[in-house]
């Protein structure tokens, strides 16, 4: 029974947030969270524009509000808007944008929007990113192309919490394209990875160099030690 409530839960939600985004439109919303309370459900939108979700006096959010009474009956859904700190590492946003620009440009220049994406991510410090498009690209065929730089993690329990993962779709003339994003944003401390202080080495291998330099002055043999061993052996 619990299993079965989780998967109602989690089905809910995954409906809640396609009929959301349907309704304010691809691009705006990142993420969203349920709670349920009991005053009713409390819906926390993540967005890197909150002034496009919110609208003019609130518009927006009293529409969607209307409409999740119709949809989901709803008594009172509540809705919050949880704005993106650093909204050009958020996963979601990049693979929405990617999306956007196929559906516009269409699917010939994949390769020209992936690299430029990956380039404007390198040049605001992202530590590793990875683009997977999929669909009919360029051909009849259906294929897969990937894109990346950087330091990427792929499995185990650090994937889910350094990286940060999105899928969307694009819906071009020639078919559904799969877009899939993973970041490591700028500053993420990875547990694994080792950072070298070139600075300190190279001052260590310095005093190294100076305490050999020493050792060698000592242990010098002077020129009348020399001299006093030359004569003995002549006698």
């Amino acid at each position: 029974m619990i299993k079965k409530e989780f998967v109602n839960a989690k089905k809910q939600e995954f409906q809640i947030k396609e009929f959301i985004m349907n309704k304010i439109g691809k691009g705006k919303i990142s993420d969203l969270k349920i709670e349920r309370t009991p005053i009713g459900e409390k819906i926390i939108l993540k967005t890197a524009y909150p002034g496009l979700v919110i609208g003019r006096g609130g518009e927006v959010i009293q529409e969607i509000s209307e409409s999740l009474k119709r949809a989901f009956k709803f008594e009172n859904p509540q809705i919050e808007i949880a704005e993106i700190k650093n909204p050009e590492f958020d996963a979601q946003t990049v693979a929405d944008q990617l999306a956007l620009g196929l559906e516009k440009f269409g699917p010939l220049k994949f390769k020209i929007l992936a690299y430029r994406e990956l380039d404007r991510l390198s040049k605001l410090g992202a530590l590793g990113a990875e683009i997977k498009l999929s669909g009919r690209l360029p051909s009849e065929r259906a294929k897969s192309w990937r894109f990346s730089f950087g330091y990427l993690i792929k499995t185990g329990g650090m994937r889910q919490e350094i990286v940060n993962t999105a899928k969307t779709y694009a819906f071009t003339r020639p078919g559904v394209i799969g877009v899939k994003v993973a970041i490591i944003p700028k500053g993420t401390k990875i547990p694994d990875r080792i950072n070298i202080n070139k600075e300190y080495i190279d001052s260590q291998l310095k005093k190294i160099e100076l305490e050999i330099e020493e050792d060698l002055k000592k242990k010098e043999i002077k020129p009348k030690e020399i001299k006093g061993k030359t004569k003995s052996k002549q006698n």
